[in-house]
C-alpha cells in the first residue's frame, strides 16, 4: 500500500523525525530508506533510500544498539552525537520537505534539526543520570524502550503523521521535564555527599589532633 502525504504540510513528519532523530538518527535514516525503497510511501526521498545510505545507516546502527547499552559508554557515545543528531535531523527534515514540496527545506531544516537537539539532550541528560546506578539493567532497558519507541513513532507517522507529530511533542515535553526533575535530585544527591564528605574529613582531622587523653586536656 502506498502512503502519501501530497497536498498536505509535511511540517508534522518532519517534526517527529527531528524527535526521533535525537535519539536514534540512525534508525530513523534506515527506516524512511526502507519505507522508501519497498514503496511504502512516496514522502522518501531517493537519496534516502540508496544501498549504500542504507548499509551505512544499518552498521552504524548496529553499533549504536550496542554502546547505546553500556553504561557510561552509552554517555561517551551520547556526548560525539551532540552535533551528528541535531544535524541529521536537519539534513532528513531538509530532504522530506524537498521532496514534499509544501515547506521551505530552511525552514524544515531548522525545525528537524533542533527538534533533534532538544530530544537528544533529553536522552544524554537521562543516560546520565541512570548511570549512577551500579547494574546495567537499567540502561538496557532504557535502549531497548528507546528503540522501540522510534520505530513506533517512524512507521506511525508514515500513515499518520499529524497524530505521531502529537505523540512526539508530548514525550518531548514529558522529557525535558523529567530532565529537569532529574537534574535537581542530582544536584541534591551530589551536595549531600560532598557535605557528608567534608564532615568525615572534619572528624577524621579532630581525631588525628586530639592528643592522648582523649579531651585535650593532657590530664
Amino acid at each position: 500500500m502506498l502512503v502519501t502525504i501530497a497536498g498536505v504540510s509535511v511540517l508534522p513528519l518532519v517534526f517527529t523525525s527531528g524527535w526521533a532523530s535525537g535519539i536514534n538518527a540512525y534508525a530513523v535514516v534506515l527506516l524512511f530508506g526502507i519505507f522508501g525503497a519497498t514503496g511504502l510511501t512516496d514522502e522518501v526521498p531517493e537519496s534516502l533510500q540508496r544501498t549504500d545510505v542504507l548499509v551505512v545507516a544499518g552498521v552504524l546502527f548496529l553499533c549504536e544498539a550496542v554502546a547505546d547499552k553500556i553504561p557510561y559508554v552509552d554517555s561517551a557515545w551520547d556526548s560525539v552525537h551532540t552535533v551528528i543528531r541535531p544535524v541529521a535531523g536537519a539534513v532528513v527534515g531538509a530532504l522530506l520537505a524537498g521532496q514534499n514540496g509544501s515547506l521551505p527545506e530552511l525552514a524544515a531544516g531548522a525545525v528537524g534539526g533542533s527538534t533533534a537537539l532538544l530530544s537528544h539532550l533529553v536522552k544524554a541528560g537521562t543516560r546520565m543520570a541512570v548511570n549512577t546506578s551500579p547494574e546495567p539493567v537499567s540502561n538496557i532497558a532504557l535502549s531497548l524502550a528507546e528503540d522501540l519507541g522510534v520505530a513506533g513513532i517512524i512507521t506511525f507517522a508514515v500513515f499518520h503523521p499529524v497524530a505521531a507529530a502529537v505523540i512526539a511533542a508530548v514525550l518531548l515535553v514529558l522529557g525535558l521535564a523529567a530532565l529537569v526533575f532529574l537534574a535537581r535530585r542530582i544536584r541534591r544527591f551530589l551536595r549531600r555527599r560532598a557535605q557528608r564528605r567534608e564532615e568525615r574529613r572534619l572528624a577524621s582531622t579532630g581525631a588525628r589532633r586530639r592528643p592522648p587523653g582523649g579531651d585535650g586536656t593532657g590530664r
